[in-house]
């Protein structure tokens, strides 16, 4: 893992299976949900330190243009009810995203 200096973000490379779709997931430090399906985990307490103990599935609830190409994701973890907000990768599903734009 490594920190970013000035951030709490802690770049965590890891594959993964889709617990929603099943989807294999090959990581690159800062994939933080599934490009398929665009469900995620509820892990993290800051960006990649896999401190929460809550461990509920994170819902995708809608999406925001953000500028050049990207999206903010909006989450609800069905578990605990924290909401949370991450950026799109390159590879997410668009049109998922534009599902959750709607």
């Amino acid at each position: 893992m490594s920190v970013l200096k000035g951030s709490l973000f802690k770049k965590t490379v890891e594959d993964f299976k889709c617990l929603k779709c099943g989807f294999i997931v090959k990581g690159n430090g800062y994939t933080d949900h599934c490009p398929n399906c665009l469900w995620s985990l509820h892990v993290d307490i800051n960006p990649g330190d896999r401190q929460c103990k809550c461990l509920g599935k994170l819902k995708p609830i809608s999406a925001v243009y953000y500028r050049n190409g990207n999206f903010k994701i909006s989450y609800i973890c069905l578990k605990c009810g924290t909401k949370k907000q991450v950026y799109s990768a390159a590879d997410d599903n668009q049109d998922e995203l534009e599902k959750l734009m709607k």
